[in-house]
């Protein structure tokens, strides 16, 4: 699997990330371990967690990926091979929403025991926790980089505007900055407005600042809205209505069906030959979807379509 820089981190990372949010929950331990071995045998070395998944299934408490991931790591005994990458910031069952100096140096140090090393490779605030300090947060994430515990860092969830802002006070101290932002995007667009709760969803003021920042790397997380894009049993999310998402979605399954691939492979390959290139997040539940989604990485775009699918729908 081909390697794409993490904004200005010094790091490369696997074209295709894999998002193990359900796994030792919806996705039982031995089929967890199968997709990791799968995506390990494509080439794939960049791993996604955080310290609250999935703490919202029925019987979760929000540890269980990273301590799946960890039991892979320590049985398969390949933990230097891999960018692992986990979060803080949302609740869990026994911690509330914090960015505080304190949480982050204890949910650390419950990631990195959880994952059974002795470092992150990349840690996120997974989300603009506006009440706690920038600067407390900014000075705490700065110090676990510098102790080795933590190689990087990143934000998700975060505006553009956020994101110039923490950068400029890291580095008008001399601190580690947030090297990517990790957000809700795929290849429709939600309409102006929309809200996901607590997740942000990418837009054009987030993507063009990555354009034009490319020390900041864009990630796509819900790529593919949950299937809906192949699944008839699953239908789009309410924000995004309209003409515009049917215009979208005509010239996608037109593209898809003149390259021999399916429309999700398709939403990858999109992303990843984008102005800025994206990386996408794949979170697969079964090694069938793992394989179709790894097929997006033979899937070669054109500029012209590349070109057709940013610009359907446009007015």
């Amino acid at each position: 699997m081909k390697t794409i820089a993490l904004g200005d981190s010094g790091i490369d990372v696997s074209t295709l990330c894999l998002g193990i949010l359900p796994f030792g929950t919806k996705v039982d331990r031995d089929t967890s371990f199968a997709i990791l071995d799968a995506y390990y045998d494509a080439g794939g070395r960049f791993i996604d967690t955080a310290n609250n998944y999935s703490k919202w299934h029925a019987n979760g408490v929000g540890t269980e990926s990273e301590t799946v991931l960890g039991e892979w790591m320590a049985a398969r005994r390949n933990r230097d091979d891999l960018v692992i990458a986990t979060k803080v910031g949302f609740n869990r069952a026994d911690i509330g929403p914090s960015l505080s100096r304190t949480t982050i140096e204890a949910e650390s140090a419950g990631s990195l025991k959880r994952l059974q090393t002795d470092r992150i490779d990349l840690y996120y605030a997974h989300a603009d926790i506006r009440s706690d300090p920038l600067d407390q947060t900014l000075r705490a994430f700065d110090a676990l980089v510098r102790s080795g515990k933590v190689r990087a860092i990143g934000c998700s969830n975060y505006r553009a505007w956020r994101i110039a802002e923490a950068r400029a006070h890291s580095a008008a101290n001399g601190w580690a900055s947030y090297c990517c932002v990790q957000q809700r995007h795929s290849y429709l667009r939600p309409r102006p407005g929309a809200s996901f709760g607590a997740q942000t969803s990418s837009n054009e003021d987030l993507i063009d600042y990555c354009r034009e920042r490319p020390e900041v790397r864009l990630l796509a997380y819900s790529p593919l809205l949950n299937g809906a894009y192949t699944r008839a049993d699953r239908d789009f999310p309410r924000q995004y209505p309209g003409a515009e998402t049917d215009a979208r979605i005509a010239v996608l399954r037109r593209i898809a069906g003149d390259l021999g691939a399916t429309e999700n492979q398709v939403i990858y390959a999109w992303m990843l030959a984008g102005n800025p290139a994206v990386i996408p997040l794949t979170a697969p539940t079964t090694l069938d979807q793992l394989t179709e989604n790894l097929g997006a990485l033979t899937v070669a775009l054109t500029e012209e379509l590349v070109t057709e699918l940013d610009t359907a729908g446009n007015p």
